[in-house]
């Protein structure tokens, strides 16, 4: 823990033992996340892998959903494994790559859809679930994953 250099000892430790269910909470959360192992050195393969991969299927669903776009690029993102504007440039995450076929299927999948439905409403799903009709457990599985790398 951090804390400000002339905090009492005493109001450090009497915060911390008030924040012992959240903290256990938050660390069984982090130690049931499936880690997917990578190597730093293989970063430009992945793109590659992605580009090729998501070109590919993304013609492929977005001609299942009649849905145009304008553009698809591979990018670096911290916390997503995609993204949508609403002028139609789907982006995703290298490190789609990583993951296993139906994870990757769901992430290109969701993008499309969002070309028809630019939100997570109900008709959003509706149509995910045409092409993904388990996308509830893959959402789930996919937010249960994190990406390491090592050198």
């Amino acid at each position: 823990m951090v804390a400000p250099r002339l905090l009492a000892r005493e109001a450090v430790l009497k915060f911390v033992e008030g924040k012992t269910d959240w903290i256990r909470q938050h660390i069984k959360k982090a130690n049931s996340k499936k880690v997917i192992w990578a190597e730093k050195k293989l970063i430009s393969q992945y793109k590659k892998q992605t580009e090729t991969l998501v070109e590919e299927q993304c013609e492929y669903f977005a001609e299942v959903y009649g849905a145009k776009y304008k553009s698809v690029n591979v990018r670096v993102f911290r916390s997503q494994w995609g993204s949508c504007s609403k002028d139609g440039r789907i982006k995703f995450s290298y490190q789609i790559a990583l993951l296993p076929p139906e994870l990757q299927e769901f992430v290109i999948v969701h993008e499309i859809c969002h070309l028809i439905e630019h939100n997570h409403s109900k008709v959003f799903w509706n149509l995910v679930a045409k092409m993904v009709p388990d996308y509830l457990k893959r959402r789930k599985e996919l937010r249960n994953i994190v990406v390491r790398f090592r050198d």
